[in-house]
């Protein structure tokens, strides 16, 4: 906000000192330019032209204007009745501090990507287009490029295009080598066919999809649980996980875009559930409807080798894992028990191992484990 303390003052403008009346002296200060003062626009510009051409694999019909504009432009598919545009928005957490420590950085834009398409596709969305938001100290610190093929990438395994983004340069705010990322994804149904959770009946199973990993959630307790708190242990090579620790825990988020869309087409599908933070208690839950509950089996549920490591390791209770990780299961569909089998089976055909981990009864409103 401007002052007017001093508004009577005559304004002045700083000229160099000078000998006599025609000898300039030359001013110590260095030039003032936002390249000085840590932005360099030239680097964000060279980013921003490699960025279209990896948008430019992953363009799909309807797009009009991608990156370039001011802003995308994407047409509405054709042939709607009622079309309902659909949004998310997510991030990857401190998953980032893995990608920092081991100095890879290819694989985090899938995840950024997957945490929003699988939010999306709950409602039986189709994904249409992405955009991300990358803020960092000093551009030249991290592997932008690499970030952006990661993205692009996540994008074609969601069926959908990266339309645009922004690239943020902010010295001071981040330190160098230290980013953060945010992502958009909009998608469309007919509203005709949103699924709607109040069609969930007591004696539904409920199926859960395969994880591959911690996907990008928990990570702040697990790098604790592990020790992955330094580059040599994330290089460390664990006979359990048959890999490094590093790698083990940089597995990218599984995208379920394509087996699930697929499925809707074949499947009387009723609810859906992205199990991110919160785990399945605090996911599962929201594609209940009142006066039902979820009795899962804690025998049908997988107990992936790096979530026992990091149970025993860090002396976590099972209730903790619970609410903290996928534990397994990354993805939930709830489905007639008639068609449960049936829709494991299709779900193998597309690569995704699918299990009845449990029914819906009558009750109130929650998730329960019994050991049967």
């Amino acid at each position: 906000m401007p002052s007017f303390a001093h508004a009577s003052a005559p304004s002045r403008v700083d000229k160099p000192p000078t000998v006599g009346y025609s000898h300039p002296v030359p001013s110590k200060k260095p030039p003032r330019t936002y390249s000085a003062a840590g932005v360099d626009i030239d680097a964000a510009d060279r980013l921003v032209s490699r960025i279209a051409k990896l948008a430019a694999t992953t363009r799909r019909p309807g797009v009009l204007a991608g990156i370039g504009p001011f802003a995308a432009a994407v047409r509405v598919p054709r042939g709607m009745r009622d079309p309902v545009m659909i949004s998310s928005t997510d991030g990857v957490g401190t998953k980032l501090a893995v990608a920092k420590l081991l100095g890879r950085h290819d694989t985090i834009g899938i995840d950024l990507v997957a945490m929003n398409a699988n939010d999306l596709v709950t409602t039986g969305a189709r994904p249409l287009f992405f955009l991300d938001y990358l803020a960092v100290g000093v551009l030249g610190s991290i592997d932008g490029e690499g970030i952006v093929r990661g993205i692009a990438e996540g994008c074609r395994q969601a069926q959908m295009s990266l339309v645009g983004g922004e690239t943020a340069e902010m010295p001071g705010f981040y330190a160098k080598g230290d980013y953060d990322l945010a992502g958009f994804c909009v998608g469309i149904v007919e509203r005709s066919k949103m699924i709607d959770p109040k069609r969930v009946r007591a004696g539904d199973v409920v199926l859960g999809l395969a994880s591959t990993g911690l996907h990008s959630n928990g990570y702040s307790l697990a790098r604790r649980a592990l020790g992955a708190t330094t580059r040599a242990a994330l290089r460390r090579s664990v006979a359990e996980l048959g890999t490094t620790l590093g790698e083990a825990l940089l597995t990218p988020t599984a995208i379920y875009v394509a087996p699930v869309l697929a499925l809707l087409k074949r499947i009387d599908v009723r609810s859906m559930a992205h199990i991110t933070g919160g785990g399945l208690p605090g996911n599962l839950v929201r594609s209940l409807p009142a006066g039902t509950r979820a009795i899962l089996s804690r025998a049908a549920l997988p107990e992936p080798p790096l979530m026992r490591m990091i149970r025993e390791r860090g002396k976590i209770s099972q209730p903790e894992m619970d609410r903290t990780f996928n534990c397994g299961v990354g993805f939930t569909m709830i489905v007639p028990r008639d068609e449960a089998v049936r829709a494991a089976g299709l779900l193998a055909k597309r690569g995704v191992r699918a299990t009845a981990i449990g029914i819906v009864e009558k009750g109130r409103r929650g998730v329960v484990y019994t050991d049967a």
